[in-house]
């Protein structure tokens, strides 16, 4: 007589879908764990993500340098000339530029310290020259204000004449040549009977 194998005894007593629902909770455990192990690895694969440094640099662009001012240096100097000084550069630097004193320059006559102006004529005289009529600074030798060869700063000092002004008379000068009359100061924008006659006694030509 054949023998039955012996069997577990609570399988048998489970139904069918109960054994397929036990199953199916199996394989959805080790697809769970399956898919945490591949996310780990795709994170070890594509690593630390690198976060590129921001420049600090301005992308500003540099602007040019300043330009200089131009001014005319004659009469007892080495090499007169037309010269580029630097804005606030002084009389000493002009004449330096020049090439220094001649031997036979009044040195005396001639303020080193003063601040040069863009488009002024810096006349160094020679040792006893009789004036000429204005300083070499572009004042009259009579205390009258030249108006063809003062500076930005000396007409500055006249009555009613500030910096902008003062401007609009070098440009002037510069434009139309010298001036041949005081009367001439009219054709300056800006320039009125009231101020021609406040300055008329304190100009010359």
């Amino acid at each position: 007589m054949t023998e039955t194998p012996p069997t577990d005894g609570a399988s048998e007593r489970l139904p069918p879908r109960t054994r397929l629902g036990i199953g199916a909770v199996i394989v959805l455990v080790l697809l769970a764990f399956a898919v945490t192990i591949g996310i780990g690895m795709l994170r070890g694969t594509t690593g630390t993500q690198v976060v590129e440094p921001v420049s600090t640099t301005s992308s500003t662009p540099q602007l040019p340098a300043q330009v200089g001012l131009y001014v005319h240096v004659a009469g007892a100097v080495r090499d007169a000339g037309l010269y580029r000084l630097d804005a606030g550069d002084r009389v000493a630097d002009a004449i330096a530029r020049a090439g220094g004193f001649a031997d036979d320059a009044a040195r005396d006559a001639v303020n080193l310290a003063r601040q040069v102006a863009d488009g002024e004529q810096i006349v160094v005289p020679v040792v006893g020259a009789e004036p000429s009529g204005s300083t070499p600074d572009g004042g009259a030798g009579d205390g009258l204000i030249d108006l063809n060869t003062a500076t930005r700063e000396q007409l500055d000092t006249l009555p009613r004449v500030g910096p902008a002004m003062a401007d609009r008379i070098i440009a002037w000068r510069e434009a139309n040549g010298r001036f041949t009359n005081v009367d001439d100061l009219q054709s300056v924008p800006g320039f009125g009977d009231k101020m021609l006659a406040a300055l008329r006694d304190l100009v010359r030509v």
